[in-house]
């Protein structure tokens, strides 16, 4: 290239990574991979290095992307800057030469710096640009592990990192019924956390804070990096993981990290290497962007090359249909890969992909299946115009500047993924193993647009297994739940319909009153229904118009023949067994009602809430009463009796 053309290409690059870097820290959206990213920035900075061209704005020289949260800036007493970084390990150990260093995890989350006067904490501010951060006091107070107040008196600034867990980002997610509205990744969400401008949301969030370096101690003095770590740590501060090195031990350290990170909770993106010795590393200085004193060790991602077979369009509630690459398997990190996320339509276009096409592929920090990059790069997918599941026409979306497809139909079956949920949950069929998530994917390759079709899913065997986040014993623990849920009770059954207006208890109620009779329950009349208790008009109206309903009973009958269920009923007596009876007014020898009716169902009797044609006894304690119980009961002939005579009647 020529001068002039690799200038272009410093701007072209400039450019993209400064998009990129806005639109995941403003937007938490990925338009291009971050195996995209670290190559371009590679080839970024050995473009500068070159020509001695560098933007103002370049992200060679820029520290972090600045948003506006509305929160308060403040400049940094201590440039707050980032780490240079490397891969290579050969270069790490090169870097640290004969010293001895401290070897840490870097965590992946939001630098935060932290000061305390008198003991008390008095600020908290975010890495911001390196110069220029937020002011995030009262929110850095909210975190769950940052001491209000320390011994020490002098005055003391410190940084490190404030992250959420693994476990604790799942158990969020997992309480957002919306799959679309849910947070990408940890990091984002720590982000969002810690700059909000309502406390209260920063403690929700569970918010962890991990103390990596101390910047000022009046009264404390040492060069020692490792004494300075055990001095937070004696000042009630959770510091971050380390272990000491030199060149000799430098590789089985990592080693051992690498290791632990397959199931360490905390998101981590690699080392941090610190020379031990501070008051030497003092006398390195630092660069615009870097200090000299550390350096990241980035996990090098093992690649591998293979072919790409297919695009899937996974559907969620909202009607967005994720593209997922699904190539021939490969072997990652010591486990068979054969599908990825390509998030959006930006990447996969930036990439070119195309069926056939060899592409890369790692795992993102030795977890996350990614796409590197496209050798061939064919370009030949076309975007549906119809939505997998439906049908339905779709459309391409656009919000700042991430292009995303959607299905138009609001009748598609995966936007009514909730009726499945309900139907799998708990209380209902309780089919374990299967989210909102699990479910989308079903929907998405087509083994399930009915109830049921979970009874049915060894027909889809090998697709299953290989759904993301799935695999051999995932399908096998869901096969067998399945089965088991396959024998189930009327009352299950009748809630996990989700008949209007029918909860647990009343679905109880109702298959009671039918003494568990299948046949019964799903041909009551509403005048039947009227009669039993939290059975009113509209409930009752409502019930008899869905079982009438053609498509519902079609697939009630489908799901007759593939479940077992269990009729049985027993009574504690069978004294009143066929009898039904009313009560009104006062009563004299029980509590209440409630226990009177269910000494008359313990004896098979029933207790419906109105007098009808179908009553046979109306309890009252004043027979002589104008109550319009009364008056119903003799103008039908129902015998009307006192509470001694049913008591009689129980003995």
């Amino acid at each position: 290239m020529t001068i002039e053309e690799k200038k272009n290409r410093i701007d072209f690059l400039t450019e993209k990574l400064n998009e990129a870097s806005r639109a995941y820290y403003t937007d938490g959206a990925e338009i291009i991979t971050n195996y995209e990213y670290d190559e371009m920035y590679d080839e970024l900075l050995a473009l500068e290095d070159e020509t001695g061209y560098i933007r103002d704005d370049s992200p060679s020289i820029n520290v972090g992307f600045e948003t506006a949260a509305g929160l308060p800036k403040i400049v940094h007493e201590i440039k707050m800057l980032s780490l240079n970084k490397t891969k290579d390990r050969d270069e790490l150990k090169a870097w640290l030469g004969d010293k001895e260093g401290l070897l840490s995890w870097k965590l992946d989350g939001l630098t935060v710096g932290l000061t305390y006067e008198n003991g008390r904490l008095v600020q908290g501010v975010t890495r911001g640009n390196g110069v220029e951060g937020e002011l995030i006091t009262a929110n850095v107070l909210a975190c769950r592990n940052v001491p209000k107040s320390i011994p020490h008196k002098g005055r003391v600034m410190l940084r490190g990192e404030a992250v959420i867990r693994y476990s604790d980002f799942e158990k969020i997610n997992e309480a957002i019924e919306d799959a679309d509205a849910r947070y990408k990744n940890p990091r984002n969400l720590c982000s969002g956390s810690i700059r909000q401008l309502d406390p209260k949301v920063t403690a929700e969030r569970s918010v962890n804070f991990y103390a990596f370096s101390l910047t000022l101690s009046e009264g404390f003095e040492t060069s020692s990096r490792r004494e300075k770590m055990e001095w937070l740590r004696a000042q009630g501060f959770d510091v971050v993981d380390y272990v000491m090195v030199n060149k000799d031990n430098l590789f089985a350290a990592i080693d051992k990290y690498e290791e632990a990170i397959k199931s360490f909770d905390i998101p981590s993106d690699g080392l941090v290497l610190t020379l031990e010795d501070a008051d030497y590393a003092s006398t390195l200085g630092e660069t615009a962007k870097y200090p000299k004193d550390s350096i990241a060790f980035k996990w090098r991602d093992q690649q591998a090359e293979t072919v790409l077979r297919e695009i899937e369009w996974s559907p969620s509630r909202t009607g967005l249909l994720n593209p997922v690459a699904i190539f021939d398997p490969v072997e990652l990190e010591g486990t068979t890969v054969s599908r990825a996320s390509v998030h959006n339509l930006n990447i996969m276009e930036d990439l070119e992909l195309g069926i056939g096409d060899t592409i890369q592929v790692y795992k993102a920090n030795m977890i996350i299946p990614q796409l590197a990059g496209n050798l061939t790069r064919s370009g030949n997918i076309e975007i549906p115009d119809t939505c997998p599941v439906c049908g339905g026409r779709t459309r391409v979306r656009d919000e700042e500047g991430t292009r995303t497809l959607i299905c138009t139909n609001p009748d598609c079956l995966a936007k009514h993924v909730k009726r499945f949920e309900h139907f799998v949950s708990r209380d209902a069929m309780n089919i374990e193993g299967l989210s909102e998530s699990g479910l989308l994917k079903l929907i998405g390759i087509g083994a399930l647009s009915r109830f049921a079709d979970l009874f049915r899913l060894e027909e889809h065997k090998s697709a299953i297994i290989n759904m993301e986040g799935f695999g051999a014993k995932s399908y096998d623990n869901l096969i067998e739940s399945a089965k088991k849920a396959s024998n189930t009770t009327p009352a299950r059954l009748l809630y996990g319909l989700g008949v209007p207006g029918i909860g647990v208890a009343t679905s109880n109620l109702i298959s009671r009153s039918c003494r568990n009779k299948w046949s019964e329950i799903e041909n009551l009349d509403e005048e039947t229904l009227r009669d039993i208790d939290k059975v009113g008009p509209v409930m009752a109206s409502d019930y008899v118009r869905f079982f009438a309903d053609e498509d519902n009973r079609s697939e009630i009958a489908d799901l007759l023949g593939l479940l077992t269920i269990d009729e049985s009923y027993e009574a504690a007596g069978t004294s009143l067994e066929g009898k039904t009876f009313v009560i009104t007014g006062s009563l004299e020898h029980y509590a209440n009602r409630k226990d009177l009716k269910a000494e008359i169902e313990a004896e098979g009797g029933k207790v419906a809430g109105s007098v009808s044609s179908k009553t046979d006894y109306l309890i009252t304690n004043d027979p002589n009463s104008g109550s319009s119980k009364n008056r119903t009961a003799r103008e039908l002939g129902v015998a009307i009796i006192t509470e001694e005579e049913i008591i009689h009647m129980l003995k």
